[in-house]
This record gives C-alpha cells, sequence and structure tokens, in this order.
C-alpha cells in the first residue's frame, strides 16, 4: 500500500464511514473527505490514464485545476464524464469509474502508443494524417473519432433539475481565504450588500489546509469565528459550493452553485446545480495562487504530486501520500510542506532544493541544495527519484513545487493581459479600476500578513477599515524552476493532452512561436485544466526557445469558463418542452374539441389537420380543402404577427417600411405589402389595414413576427427618429380567424349585430370594425390566401374560443368544417400564394412576380440595393408553377429542375420546388418552384430530379397560380 489514513487529525468525521465503489471495488471513507482523498486513504493511487499515451496517472492536485484524477460518476441519466476526483465531495453510494482504458485501468492496451512516442510529437495530427487523400474519410477520420474524448456520456435524459437565478449586491468576494475574509468583514461592516463566494464545500479557503496562526489561534478556528459573525449578518449572503467562472460587461459575474452535486439524490425540491447572474457594483478577486509543477521525467507518475497538494491531504483530510517522501522545489514553501509532513509522522527522506544558496531548512530532514529531480523511478507508482548528480533516494512519493501563479483569470475576461513579475516569476492581474480589484495572493501578497492586510484594505475600499489581526508569517523567496534538461523521462507540462516540455522548442523551431499558435500546434493548455497548472512552464520553455523574455511572450487569452460548466447548468429548467415557452393560440382549447392535430411552428401549437375516423393527414387536409371551397371552413390565423402602428406619420413610417405605399391607403382598407431587407431581398409580407387616420394593423407571417417588429424599433430609432409614430405587437391580444367558401358571407352574418354584409358593405379588402355576438367588438377583413371569397374576424383573445364555436353553429347548416395549415397549405399552393419556401431570403420582389409593387416614386428600406444589376437580372431563379405532364406522377419538394434532355447532374441545375402539394380540385400534384427565367418558360416540359430519393419525373412548367386563374371564386 503506498498511502494511508494517518491515525489522528485532518478535517473529517472518523466516527463516519460512507461506502463508495472505484471500477467495482468497494471502499469506506469519511464524511469530509474528497473522492480522491478517500481513494487515496484506501491505497488507490492509480486513477486514471493519459489521452494519447495512456499513462498511468494519479492525483496531482487538490483542487480544481486536477488534470489527470478524472473520473465517471454516477450511473444512468445522472452519469457525468471527467469530473475531477479532488472536487467531489464523498457520500454514501457513491459509484465511480475510470475511463480511457482497456480493457482495465491497471492493464490498458492503449499504453502501447508511448513505444511510438517519437512519432506523436507536437503537430503530428497535421503532418500525419495529409496522405494518401483518399484514406481521410475512410479511415483516418473513423480512427481519430473513436480515439476522440475521455469518458463517455449518457444517452439517457437528465432526471434532476437545474435553476437559473439573479443576485444584486454592493460587493462580490470571490474566494474565502484569509484575504477574502478580511474583505467581505470589512465591507459587510460597512453594512454594505456582501456576497461571499467560494467553489469550496466549506468556507476558509486555503486555512482548511494550511497550519497557520492568526490572532493568537490556529488559523482554522480564526476563520470559522469569522465566518461565525457574517453568517450573523442580514447584508451578508454566503455562497459555498459556488464557482465564480465568468466576468462579463456591466459587472455582472456567472456563477454556478452545486446545490446538491454532494448527494446521492438530490432533493426533490432542490436543483442540481444552479446558474447565477451575479450584478455587483463592486467586486474583489481573492481567489489565492495556484502551485505550478516542475517539468521533470516521470512527473505525472501516480505518487508525483503538488507539494501544496500533499500537505491539503495530511492537514485537512488526513492522509498521507505515501510512508516516505521527497520534497522537490525552488522556493521557500517547500519546507513548509517537509514541516507539516513531519508533524504528521511521514517520513520525508530530504528536501531537494534547486537554489545552492538556500538558508532554510527543517529540523532533522537533510536538504540537498544546488541539486534537481530528474526523473521519478517507478511505474504504476513512484519507487525512488534520481538526481541530476547521480544521487538516488528511495521513497514512495514526490512532493514538488514550481512556484506559484497567482489565478488571475478572471480579471482578464473582459480582454486585458496580465503583467509579467521578475521577481515573483508570476503574472499578476491587470489593472480593471475600483469596480473589480485583486487582492491577497491573487495580487501576489505571497505572505499571510500581507493577505489579511490587503484584503481588508479592499473590503472598506476607502471608507473606515477594520483592525488587521497579527499573524505568524512563513518567509517566501523564489528562483526560476521550470523544467529539468537532464531527465531521460518523458517530462510534462500539459498532463491531460500529453504534451511534453520538448514539444514548445519543435512547435518554435517549426515556426509557431507566437503564445497562442504553439497552445494549438501543441495543445498545451487546452485541455479541461486550461493551463492552471503548466501555461507558465510553457510560456517559460517558449521563451528560451525564442530568446524572447516571459513578457514578450505573453500569455493566451483567457475566457470564460475559468472551470467547466454543465450543459445543465445552463440549460437550466429550459429543456425539453420546457426550452422555450410554448405559445397556445387562444382557438387552442377549440381546436383541441374538434380533434385537432397540432404541429409547433416556431412557438406556436397550430392546428394542422382535423382527422376524422380511417383517415391520415392526406385525406383529411383533402376533405377539408373539398368542403372549404364547395361550402365553408373555418381557419385559426391567430399565429399571424400583428402590430398597431399609430401616430400622425404612421403612414409615412410604413412607406419607409414597405416597397409599396401606405399613406395613401383609404381609411376601412387593406392593402398587400412587401418588406424589402436593406440588401434588396425580400424580407416578409403580409397585408396592413387602416384603421382610422393615424391608425393602421399591420401582420406579419407566423415565423417572422418577432423579426419585423425589430425592424421597425431599429428603423424608426436608428434610421427615422423624428417620425411621430408608436407600434406595439398585439399579436397575443387578438384571436384571428380565417372563415372561406361560398357560404362564409351567410355564416358570418348571423353574428352581426347590425352590419349587413353584402359586396357594397364589405367590398374585397375592407377593413372593418363591427361588433358581434350583441356587443363583442370584432374587427372584420375581407381577405383571403385560399383564393376563396373569404374574410378573416379578429376579436379580442379572450373570446376567441367562444367566437369560433358560435362561428361552428352558425355554419352548421352549411356543413361547415374547420380546416388546418395543411388544407391550408393546399389551397394556398393551388393559387399560387408565396409563402416560407418562397420567401427564403434569397428572392426578390421581380423573382415573386411582384415588381411591379416596387414604388419608383418613394424611398423605403432596400430601394437602392434592389436596383443591383444581379437582382434584376432576368435569367434569375423565379417563381413558376410545376406540375407532372403524367397527372398519375409525384412531384417532390426540393426536387432540382433540369432541361428535358440534360443528364441529371447538379451542374446542369435551373431552379428547384419549393412547396407540392395533392390538389383536390385538379385531382393531381402540383407545386410552385423557382426557375431560371422561369415566367418566360411557361409550357417548357423539364427533369423534376429527387436525387436524394433517386426520384425522376417529367414536369410541366405553367403559371403559378393552378386554380381559378380568373379569380371568379375570389369576387363571388
Amino acid at each position: 500500500m503506498t498511502s494511508y489514513r494517518l491515525d489522528k487529525g485532518g478535517l473529517i468525521d472518523r466516527e463516519s464511514a460512507l461506502r463508495f465503489t472505484f471500477d467495482g471495488a468497494l471502499h469506506i471513507g469519511r464524511t469530509g473527505d474528497t473522492l480522491a482523498s478517500a481513494l487515496m486513504a484506501n491505497g488507490v493511487t492509480l486513477m486514471g490514464r493519459s489521452f494519447k499515451y495512456h499513462r498511468p496517472r494519479g492525483v496531482i492536485t487538490a483542487g480544481a485545476a486536477e488534470p489527470n484524477a478524472l473520473v465517471e460518476l454516477r450511473e444512468g441519466g445522472r452519469k457525468e464524464a471527467n469530473t475531477r476526483a479532488t472536487m467531489i465531495e464523498l457520500y454514501d453510494g457513491l459509484v465511480a469509474k475510470s475511463q480511457n482504458n482497456w480493457p482495465s485501468l491497471n492493464f490498458d492496451v492503449g499504453a502501447i502508443n508511448s513505444l511510438a512516442s517519437s512519432m506523436f510529437v507536437a503537430g503530428f495530427y497535421y503532418k500525419t494524417f495529409m496522405w494518401p487523400k483518399s484514406f481521410w474519410e475512410k479511415i483516418y477520420e473513423p480512427i481519430i473519432r473513436r480515439a476522440a474524448g475521455l469518458g463517455t456520456a449518457s444517452k439517457l435524459p437528465d432526471p434532476d433539475k437545474y435553476e437559473k437565478s439573479y443576485a444584486h449586491c454592493d460587493v462580490l468576494v470571490i474566494g474565502s481565504g484569509p484575504t477574502g475574509l478580511m474583505a467581505a468583514l470589512a465591507a459587510a461592516r460597512q453594512g454594505k450588500r456582501v456576497i461571499l463566494a467560494d467553489e469550496g464545500a466549506r468556507l476558509g479557503g486555503s486555512l482548511l489546509n494550511e497550519q497557520e496562526e492568526i490572532g493568537g489561534m490556529s488559523g482554522l478556528e480564526w476563520s470559522q469565528g469569522v465566518i461565525a459573525e457574517l453568517s450573523s449578518m442580514p447584508n451578508v449572503t454566503l455562497m459555498p459550493r459556488t464557482t465564480i467562472m465568468g466576468w462579463f460587461d456591466g459587472n455582472i459575474f456567472g456563477a454556478v452553485e452545486r446545490v446538491s452535486d454532494h448527494l446521492r439524490v438530490p432533493d426533490p425540491y432542490e436543483p442540481r446545480q444552479r446558474y447565477w447572474k451575479i450584478h455587483a457594483k463592486r467586486a474583489v478577486l481573492a481567489a489565492g495562487a495556484e502551485e505550478r509543477p516542475v517539468a521533470f521525467g516521470g512527473n505525472d507518475m501516480p505518487g508525483v504530486m503538488q507539494a501544496s497538494a500533499m500537505r491539503t491531504y495530511a492537514n485537512r483530510y488526513a492522509v498521507a501520500a505515501g510512508r516516505s517522501v521527497v520534497v522537490f522545489g525552488g522556493n521557500d514553501s517547500i519546507y513548509r510542506t517537509a514541516r507539516d509532513l513531519k508533524s504528521h509522522g511521514i517520513h520525508v527522506e530530504a528536501i531537494v532544493d534547486s537554489r545552492k544558496d538556500a538558508k532554510a531548512d527543517v529540523a532533522g530532514i537533510p536538504v540537498i541544495r544546488g541539486a534537481l529531480v530528474a526523473d521519478a523511478v517507478g511505474g504504476k507508482a513512484v519507487k525512488g527519484v534520481h538526481l541530476t548528480d547521480g544521487t538516488h533516494i528511495n521513497c514512495e512519493a514526490v512532493a514538488m513545487s514550481g512556484g506559484f501563479s497567482p489565478i488571475v483569470n478572471l480579471a482578464c475576461h473582459r480582454g486585458k493581459k496580465p503583467v509579467w513579475d521578475a521577481n515573483l516569476l508570476a503574472f499578476l492581474p491587470p489593472d480593471n479600476g475600483e469596480a473589480f480589484t485583486v487582492a491577497g495572493s491573487a495580487a501576489g501578497r505571497m505572505l499571510l500578513s500581507e493577505c489579511l492586510a490587503d484584503g481588508a484594505a479592499m473590503g472598506a475600499a476607502g471608507g473606515k477599515s477594520i483592525d488587521v489581526p497579527k499573524c505568524r508569517d512563513e518567509a517566501f523567496s523564489i528562483s526560476p524552476l521550470w523544467w529539468v534538461k537532464d531527465s531521460h523521462g518523458k517530462a510534462f507540462i500539459d498532463y491531460q493532452n500529453d504534451a511534453t516540455a520538448k514539444d514548445l522548442p519543435l512547435a518554435a523551431r517549426e515556426g509557431y512561436s507566437d503564445v497562442e499558435l504553439a497552445k494549438r500546434y501543441t495543445t498545451t493548455g487546452m485541455a479541461t485544466d486550461q493551463g492552471k497548472l503548466g501555461n507558465i512552464n510553457a510560456i517559460a520553455i517558449l521563451a528560451e526557445a525564442t530568446g524572447r523574455t516571459m513578457d514578450e511572450v505573453g500569455t493566451t487569452t483567457f475566457r470564460p469558463f475559468y472551470t467547466p460548466v454543465s450543459f445543465g447548468a445552463f440549460a437550466g429548467p429550459f429543456t425539453g418542452h420546457h426550452f422555450q415557452p410554448v405559445r397556445k393560440t387562444p382557438l387552442h382549447d377549440w381546436a383541441e374539441e374538434q380533434g385537432a392535430v397540432f404541429v409547433e411552428t416556431g412557438l406556436w401549437m397550430r392546428s394542422s389537420w382535423f382527422p376524422r375516423e380511417g383517415e391520415d393527414w392526406l385525406a383529411s387536409a383533402s376533405r377539408e380543402v373539398l368542403n372549404t371551397r364547395g361550402s365553408v371552413g373555418i381557419c385559426d390565423v391567430s399565429t399571424l404577427g400583428k402590430i398597431d402602428v399609430q401616430g400622425k406619420d404612421a403612414g409615412a413610417f410604413l412607406d419607409k417600411l414597405y416597397c409599396n405605399t401606405f399613406s395613401t391607403l383609404a381609411v376601412g382598407k387593406a392593402r398587400y405589402g412587401l418588406m424589402l431587407r436593406e440588401d434588396g431581398i425580400v424580407y416578409d409580407d403580409g397585408t396592413t389595414s387602416r384603421l382610422a387616420e393615424d391608425h393602421y394593423v399591420m401582420t406579419t407571417t407566423t415565423a417572422n413576427a418577432a423579426k419585423v417588429m425589430a425592424q421597425m424599433e431599429f428603423a424608426h430609432q436608428a434610421l427615422f427618429p423624428d417620425l411621430d409614430v408608436t407600434y406595439v405587437s398585439v399579436t397575443e391580444q387578438w384571436a384571428q380567424m380565417a372563415v372561406a367558401g361560398p357560404k362564409s358571407r351567410a355564416t358570418l352574418q348571423k353574428l352581426m349585430d347590425e352590419l349587413v354584409m353584402t359586396d357594397e358593405t364589405v367590398p374585397y379588402m375592407a377593413a372593418l370594425e363591427v361588433t358581434i355576438m350583441h356587443g363583442i367588438p370584432a374587427r372584420l377583413f375581407r381577405l383571403s390566401f385560399s383564393g376563396e371569397h373569404a374574410y378573416e374576424l379578429a376579436v379580442p383573445a379572450d373570446y376567441g374560443s367562444m367566437v369560433a364555436r358560435a362561428v361552428m353553429q352558425a355554419g352548421e347548416e352549411f356543413g361547415i368544417c374547420p380546416y388546418g395549415v395543411e388544407a391550408l397549405s393546399i389551397m394556398r399552393i393551388e393559387k399560387g400564394h408565396v409563402a416560407g419556401g418562397e420567401l427564403n431570403g434569397t428572392t426578390t420582389a421581380g423573382d415573386l412576380g411582384m415588381g411591379k409593387m416596387v414604388s419608383t416614386k418613394k424611398d423605403f428600406i432596400g430601394r437602392m440595393m434592389a436596383q443591383r444589376p444581379g437582382l434584376v437580372d432576368p435569367n434569375r431563379q423565379q417563381v413558376v408553377g410545376i406540375r407532372p405532364v403524367d397527372p398519375s406522377h409525384r412531384i417532390r419538394a426540393g426536387a432540382h429542375l433540369l432541361k428535358k434532355d440534360d443528364k441529371p447532374a447538379m451542374a446542369n441545375d435551373q431552379g428547384y420546388v419549393t412547396g407540392v402539394a395533392w390538389s383536390p380540385m385538379l385531382n393531381m400534384w402540383v407545386g410552385l418552384a423557382l426557375f431560371a427565367n422561369g415566367r418566360a418558360r411557361h409550357g417548357e416540359v423539364v427533369q423534376v430530379w429527387d436525387g436524394l430519393r433517386g426520384h425522376l419525373v417529367l414536369g410541366e412548367i405553367c403559371d403559378p397560380m393552378h386554380f381559378d386563374k380568373e379569380n371568379k371564386r375570389l369576387h363571388a
């Protein structure tokens, strides 16, 4: 056994017994353990395999930067891949599995990759998978895809809940170590609203891990006293298990709270995780500093870890990394590690200090100065080390320290770069002003007394400060220690991607000397730890290889997220049908009563067809068409965008939006309008009605309602701010139904209070305000999308279902039936009316056959760009009708149109079918298409080729209007 639980000490509950499994083996841990500490206590040091070489890996850190001990946690829908064992709070019944190995963790066939390591150097993929070209799709890509990734995702739905929340505060303090506690206390005593957030399960930060003395008591006791005071204050919110992962504009911070991750099954009334947006007037970053590893041979071997992590496991978790330890580094913190390990009864074989002139020591422990660890010896566990002077030392673990990197990532998320400090050998945070300050070791203050004073000053922010307690400082000095070049084994910089110290000079020699390019060429810093451990070492090696200084090389760009964030936290409750709100029309209940089958149209649930027994969708839609054209039908069109436009300049404003004119529209009339984008392409269409001199009502397509509203807001605010006009979306306020067919007027007449409906009182394109059913206010429009004599009736939304039922009752003697979107689509294609398939973001008014609508007498959005030669070229694809030469043949939407004698191939493409329908009126398939110079080619026989389905028939190009070309029905 290479690791074990210490007999005393630690912050664990020794009376507890938590049962958990790792790779199927049962172990016992204690309350207060992490998965990593519990595995170490049970003698398990091998916890994973590396990505490329499948090398054995164990714990290297005790916190969020862990790159090695990544496991699959839980089972079923709750399974998570790449979970850091160092951050997993142990609970009873925990199930974890190792990943990236086969057939087992102990014996992994993939380790054979190490034999070919001379090939797997920087840029391996770029250099190797180039030839032969034919191998890429069938051989290289499948192999790479199978090899990619660590762990496997569950294919089952996640049963847990996630939430999104907002918080506001005067001061946000990030980190609950000595600096953060002092900052929070100083701000809280001023009466400020304070949020103190820390990613740990327990507040206290480094004071939980170290043997400190503050104010005449242990650092742990002092921290618990401060936390107790903060807990008692109503203006303070404490947020443990909360990672601040991003800093955004407006001093908004993204945070993820792990509400129930420490439980086997979340409480039914609590989310598993909660995503916070914290609006802070001021923030203090007190995140501390991350210890750096040293690049030497075998520095990834299980049993080699950060010196600070090794003493954390001993001090906090009462776990030893091994019976005997070698401590190696180039700064004074290695002596603290040796002293703490010795105090717990762990034998320290030697302290190897790279500095020849180092003065510190620990009584009873040999110190070898001016020497370096060249290689760790062993395989799946450390057995000893070789020094560069030839000395061999037997040991079971190695504690290494290359120095400390202030955790400055958050302070750089909005663009500023960190600044190199040659004395501390670290990058320090940039100055972001008073809104976001950095304190303590995150700002380069390496003494405890400096951290306490800095935290108090930053928390007070110029206000009344608080007394800073006295403490015992640990001396700190450092010399550069990045890479032991005399190593014989692989010296790793990025543990997860298996990037070695030799990869960076190679990248520089091959021209990838910029730090951003070197990162991507070598994959250094691209793993889940995002370079927390290896970036500074990589920059130092790159600087040496290119003859530059550290500040000349600089850092890569720091972006959110500082630590991995689950998709569940981002999605929150918005999953499945909760992904976006489901919008139901005011006629939804009526449509359900009629047996509607609904289809999702954007966010709307629209009635698609109304089946009767034995009918499929086509039979149902065909019956609805025949019934409507033969008598009368009713359709829910409430989803159309409806925008109320008022003001003395309302007409002038609409003239700017539409390519045709609305300021001349008579009161009580409606007009079809076409709206262009700024580039001259058609944006949307619809009808606009004038109800009074200064009052219009626009309708838009269902899909573009929100976009048109946004276009109006932009046009008014940015382009035409002087126009006196107001507008508001009223889509939700009105229920609207189309009543179409020869008996539509007779049906609606029964509902009118006073209006006698005739061609004179309600002419084609009329728009009237009326009352129906004894006083219900309504709007009556004589409009038709079906091509029949038809009306649209709009009533306040609350009356929608009731009025629809009344229409059904009024039309009962005529055999009225409801019809849905499918029938509506059939009728619009029969009549050649354009819709989404033709208004596809590529067509112009001319393409749609509406060029005469484009005014030449006024200015409007898109006017100049619509005149570009390419948009008025007669050979552009234009809307035409298409029908099979043989009426028994079927044409399909999406099929391409080719000349009759051309070979079926995309090189001969002349256009494509935008929409088709079975026409019950013509007893054949008919469609609309976009066809090159189509209007001049009516009567031409073409190939209708569907290469995807292997289907080809002959079709005839014709007028888009397949049915009732004289519009006799429309004006009947």
